[in-house]
């Protein structure tokens, strides 16, 4: 089945329109994937409001993705929208423009059910690697965190409002941030780490999976890529030793240098030095009880996991925990 899975949080808006041959070892063949930052959830942290220039700036992205799922000819459509969507009052507003311009109703969906997707579209192909379980799958968003300890499926899974937008909005407003700054946000993600660790035992994991741009992003500077390259990204193994040293030289450069690396997506400048932190306190804290002291980075994520779903029935949660 031809399907369109698309991902709304709170900086980017991705679309994967593929064939799904559904299965025990399901294959995803991308048709097109693509990604636009639009920073949804500008300001939601502090207004508790979508702004009126950011839904602007997601429904040309929405028109923009509505023609080429057309052109494709999908025959399913899945809109998943996440954590700055589920903080708005105003939520009501970007859902009704949604539907208008994809004609499809747009899923404001629960933490728990993001980090179900999360740890489906990121394990489906990690069997072939013999990596020992179970897995904590970890997604680092704009605005929340997932958190998914599973072995072939999810047991326990926890969302917390830490994510790149939102630290670096509450913390880290100098360029570069000052150490009181990057202080106070590793004081803020230990407490998220701590709330996470009380519904989720991180320290039954054997291998860590990191997701989304942030951790993607870090892995290709710790490749010293030339390019944002996502074959050499997948499934890529980064040792925390890298983490720690990247989070390091991103904390100490300035808007233009950050801006200056090859691999780096322009909306991700402002807000990568708070992600890459984010990750290296996560390491950090689950690191002793891995097989392996490092990271398996995945470019399979929640937008694979959105895509699965459209072609099998939904076996229901099965994940324990709280978001």
């Amino acid at each position: 089945m031809r399907v369109a899975a698309i991902d709304c949080g709170t900086n980017s808006i991705r679309l994967l329109v593929a064939d799904v041959e559904p299965g025990p070892v399901p294959v995803v063949r991308d048709l097109d994937r693509r990604l636009e930052i639009v920073r949804l959830g500008q300001d939601v942290d502090r207004t508790r409001r979508l702004a009126p220039e950011a839904l602007a700036r997601t429904f040309d992205a929405c028109r923009r993705y509505a023609d080429r799922i057309a052109e494709l000819g999908a025959e399913r459509v899945r809109f998943v929208a996440t954590s700055a969507t589920r903080d708005a009052i105003n939520a009501n507003e970007f859902v009704a423009g949604v539907r208008e311009l994809l004609g499809v109703e747009p899923e404001v969906i629960s933490g728990d059910e993001e980090a179900r997707l999360s740890f489906t579209g990121a394990t489906a192909s990690l069997g072939a690697l013999g990596l020992p379980t179970p897995y904590l799958v970890v997604d680092i968003g704009g605005g929340s965190t997932e958190f998914v300890l599973g072995d072939g499926h999810p047991l326990a899974a926890v969302s917390v409002d830490m994510g790149c937008v939102r630290l670096t909005e509450r913390c880290l407003a100098g360029d570069p941030p000052t150490p009181d700054e990057v202080a106070a946000a590793r004081a803020e993600i230990e407490g998220q780490l701590d709330r996470a660790a009380a519904a989720v035992p991180l320290d039954q994991a054997r291998t860590l999976v990191g997701l989304a741009g942030t951790v993607t992003t870090v892995a290709a500077m710790a490749l010293d890529l030339p390019a944002y390259l996502p074959e050499r990204i997948h499934h890529a193994r980064v040792a925390a030793s890298e983490i720690h040293a990247v989070t390091e030289r991103l904390l100490r450069m300035d808007r233009g240098q950050r801006r200056a690396l090859p691999f780096m997506h322009p909306g991700r400048v402002d807000v990568i030095g708070g992600g890459a932190l984010i990750l290296d306190r996560i390491v950090a804290r689950v690191g002793p009880s891995l097989a392996d002291d490092e990271v398996v980075v995945s470019e399979h994520d929640i937008l694979d996991g959105i895509a699965l779903s459209c072609v099998r029935e939904d076996a229901g949660s099965d994940v324990r925990g709280r978001g």
